[in-house]
């Protein structure tokens, strides 16, 4: 029988009389005697278990009818083993461990101990006299909380005296409160990504989920219910094999854990730390691991034991190993094709399949590889360059006209035009030279070797000599020559030969010597 607030005894004769001589609903009963419809259910439900009617027989005085109506409990024992309720908590937060499995084994230990019903109210009970952040149920290794503390510590740079002030990073695994923190020279993107996985090592296992606030480098565009993550944390996240839940905007329940434990911080390492100074980062973190082991060591208050016992106990049986190798940072952005099929990320122009022209394509950079992605696809991959301006490029990614072109190398131009005689070797040598780069001179080498299939060799020599006299180096200039027979006349005695003129840009035979890989290197 549910517990039921006393009612008077004449209040109770009249619901009673009401539901025996009116045709009234117990709604209505409850609203002319102004009690509640519930209160109202009860009395007759009771009235009726104990065979009680309308009207009250003459034989049954007012004590009587109390005692019909609200029984007193007998046959209870008077004292019972009251649980551990504090070790049954810690639990309870295991995977599959329910009260229910609890109260068996506690029923099995204890025969005479608390039912069911007794023993759940009992446990919430004792909940609500704990700390508030109980109030909030966690799972063994299900979730890391991340979050950056307010106050920064300042680090004093040796060589300039200047002040940076440096961040703390702080995760905290929402079972056990075990924490990790560290220093840290921003919130970026880098910092934050490894941040998370220096975390991973420390903690040597990986949460289910990862519960950060809405940080620019965590959430890309906050909503309540369909947060935008980044690309990069997403990767991150992936590659551990976790899940990312943000704390939801204007929510500070979702992170309440994580708060606490920056309030924690604050306390226990920045403020211990606050007479201290230091002048590298490195040497700041020292500082802080040494803090942050008697911080996870210190024992609980109100429980037994501290958050490492628990991490040991609790978290880490619960969590997913690390993986192979950690995660290595990486920027995501877009680029589009151009038409000379390279993309161009950070002043660098990168190949990519001639095909591609004009796609949109992803691009997935780390510090010495850099990976273009068409709709998922790795499509190219090449080492990554820092000096800007440089075209890597990839000959497959040429299409075959192109490659044909590009078997071509200065030294090979030079060797042919030779062998056609010496005036065309000079004529494609100054074609070369007067270039910033000889690949700006190919198309025009190769237009003079197209000629030399449409002219006699004797012809080509000649008009190479006088294109070279007068210093005209280029395929337009012998083309007119050739195409107007300006070859067989006979250069003017007063015209010297057109020296090859002296400036950065010319580099002299030796120059094309050289292997064509020793140039791409240079």
């Amino acid at each position: 029988m549910p517990k039921q607030r006393r009612i008077a005894l004449p209040r109770i004769l009249d619901v009673l009389r009401l539901n025996a001589e009116s045709d009234l609903s117990e709604r209505a009963i409850a609203r002319s005697l102004s009690l509640s419809p519930s209160t109202v259910g009860s009395i007759l439900a009771r009235a009726k278990e104990a065979a009680l009617a309308w009207p009250i027989p003459a034989h049954l005085d007012e004590r009587k009818v109390e005692s019909m109506l609200f029984p007193k409990a007998t046959g209870r024992p008077k004292k019972r083993t009251e649980p551990d309720w504090s070790h049954l908590y810690q639990e309870s937060k295991r995977k599959g461990v329910t009260l229910q499995l609890l109260w068996l084994e506690y029923k099995n230990q204890h025969p005479e101990g608390y039912q069911y019903s007794q023993f759940c109210e009992r446990f919430n009970q004792w909940k609500k006299t704990q700390q508030l952040t109980l109030r909030q149920e966690h799972k063994a290794g299900e979730k890391l909380f991340i979050d950056y503390a307010g106050p920064t510590i300042s680090v004093i740079d040796v060589e300039t005296g200047e002040i940076k002030e440096a961040q703390l990073f702080v995760a905290t695994l929402g079972a056990s409160n075990y924490t990790y923190v560290e220093a840290q020279w921003g919130q970026g993107l880098q910092s934050f990504i490894n941040g998370h996985v220096r975390a991973f090592q420390y903690f040597g296992a990986v949460p289910e989920l990862l519960v950060p606030d809405n940080l620019k480098a965590a959430v890309k565009q906050a909503d309540r219910y369909e947060p935008g993550i980044t690309r990069t944390y997403y990767e991150m996240a992936s590659h551990y094999g976790c899940a990312v839940l943000p704390a939801r905007p204007r929510k500070p329940k979702d992170k309440a854990k994580v708060e606490s434990a920056v309030l924690l911080v604050e306390r226990w390492i920045l403020a211990v730390l606050r007479n201290r100074r230091f002048f590298t980062l490195g040497e700041l973190n020292e500082a802080i691991r040494a803090l942050l082991v008697r911080l996870n060591e210190k024992p609980f208050q109100k429980m037994e034991g501290s958050r490492k016992s628990l991490f040991e106990s609790l978290d880490k049986p619960a969590m997913k190993p690390l993986p192979a190798k950690p995660y290595e940072f990486a920027v995501w952005k877009m680029a589009r094709v151009n038409i000379d099929y390279h993309i161009t990320v950070d002043y660098v122009h990168y190949s990519v399949p001639y095909t591609l022209v004009k796609h949109q394509v992803d691009v997935r950079m780390t510090e010495f590889v850099v990976e273009i992605y068409d709709h998922g696809k790795r499509v190219a991959s090449h080492r990554r360059a820092h000096r800007k301006g440089l075209m890597v490029t990839e000959p497959a990614h040429r299409p075959k006209s192109h490659q044909k072109h590009m078997e071509w190398t200065p030294s090979r131009l030079i060797q042919w035009g030779t062998s056609t005689g010496p005036n065309t070797g000079k004529l494609v040598e100054g074609i070369l030279n007067r270039l910033p780069h000889p690949e700006q001179g190919y198309r025009g080498c190769l237009g003079i070797l197209s000629l030399s299939k449409r002219y006699p060799k004797e012809r080509l020599e000649a008009a190479a000599a006088r294109a070279v006299a007068v210093g005209a180096f280029s395929y337009k200039s012998l083309k007119s020559i050739l195409e107007k027979g300006l070859e067989q006349l006979e250069l003017p005695l007063s015209l010297p030969e057109a020296p090859t003129p002296v400036h950065e840009n010319v580099r002299g035979a030796a120059y094309y010597q050289e292997t064509r890989a020793n140039k791409l290197l240079h």
